[in-house]
């Protein structure tokens, strides 16, 4: 996110264009690409006990392409790729079915890789000279690459996709802000898809980010 900071009035300089440029010229349909950075806080909801976890920080990288829908209007249309990291955290219950009591607890992280594919509609607000504010609404599609949950006073470790599907999709919302080139946006994304690999559970993935970038 630093070396992102001290490069961006560099990239400002390098394309004058596009911080001069009139966002909705009649002419022709206006669009960009862009790089982003992100942290992601994420947790997995779920009513059944070991499934259900605590918020788990991870990393958020890839690129955007966003296009003009029309050119009399500030509707626009992103989709991006990312990797993505998610999962959780929280203390792992034995049950002890003799004495039908929970008999000891230990820390469990469980941390999902994602190939994740956005796809929001933007609406521009023109705040002030090259200040741009942009709420947005849409959708998500993921796919699990890769994850490992670790079981600590065991000192045991698995494939974490070995307790859920590698499938996810849900919803997305937010608010984005430009300046020039810079960018910088807060969101949720909602799981909708069931990731629990059981027929008789459900968990659901939720995730805050924050994503930091230059469009191009």
């Amino acid at each position: 996110m630093m070396a992102i900071a001290i490069a961006m009035p560099t990239f400002a300089q390098f394309d004058g264009s596009r911080k001069t440029r009139n966002r909705f010229n009649h002419s022709n349909v206006e669009q960009y690409y862009g790089v982003r950075l992100g942290l992601n806080v994420a947790s997995i909801n779920s009513s059944t006990v070991g499934l259900d976890m605590n918020s788990y920080a991870g990393l958020a990288l890839g690129g955007v392409y966003g296009l003009q829908l029309a050119n009399s209007t500030p509707l626009w249309l992103e989709i991006g790729a990312f990797y993505s990291e998610m999962g959780g955290k929280d203390n792992n219950y034995l049950f002890d079915k003799d004495k039908k009591e929970i008999r000891a607890s230990q820390k469990k992280t469980t941390r999902l890789m994602y190939l994740k594919a956005p796809i929001v509609f933007k609406y521009e607000f023109d705040v002030a000279d090259d200040f741009y504010v942009q709420p947005f609404l849409g959708g998500y599609f993921a796919l699990g690459i890769g994850g490992k949950t670790k079981l600590y006073e065991d000192k045991h470790s698995y494939d974490s996709f070995d307790d859920y599907n590698r499938f996810d999709g849900g919803l997305r919302f937010g608010c984005g802000a430009e300046y020039q080139m810079v960018y910088a946006e807060i969101g949720f994304d909602f799981g909708i898809a069931n990731i629990c690999d059981d027929d008789f559970a459900s968990a659901r993935n939720q995730n805050f980010f924050i994503n930091v970038g230059v469009n191009f």
